[in-house]
């Protein structure tokens, strides 16, 4: 995994209109390439705030482990093509869990299982993050 602070993230609570419109096209690609392939409860944080690895985290679950390897596929495949090179993708041999590192948006795809165990939503949540939905 990748633990190096992307090249766009900041310590500031502040980001570049030109970030902030680079995080949001980021964004959309996830989002449509999660829905085209039936993704279930997506969810989207604004974790610029509190991280300097990333300025968002979308959260998605699949059905199965072949679901969660297609899903993860498709946004690695999008984001390619819409010039998000993935710096690192993890956990694509069990697809329990695979992580997406896009630099400026860190998207997880896991079973409902390891969801709800991890419970990344409550880690990541705090009183002055938003939601980037």
């Amino acid at each position: 995994m990748n633990l190096e602070p992307s090249p766009s993230a900041s310590n500031s609570h502040d980001l570049s209109t030109t970030q902030k419109q680079d995080v949001a096209a980021c964004l959309d690609v996830v989002r449509e390439a999660l829905l085209d392939v039936k993704a279930k409860d997506i969810i989207e944080m604004d974790v610029s705030s509190i991280s300097n690895v990333s300025d968002a985290i979308i959260i998605a679950s699949g059905t199965s482990t072949r679901h969660v390897k297609a899903l993860a596929d498709n946004v690695a495949d999008e984001a390619r093509k819409a010039g998000f090179r993935p710096l690192g993708i993890e956990g694509e041999r069990d697809a329990e869990w695979i992580l997406i590192d896009l630099g400026l948006v860190v998207v997880h795809v896991m079973l409902p299982t390891a969801r709800k165990f991890y419970d990344l939503e409550s880690l990541w949540r705090n009183p002055h993050n938003e939601s980037v939905a």
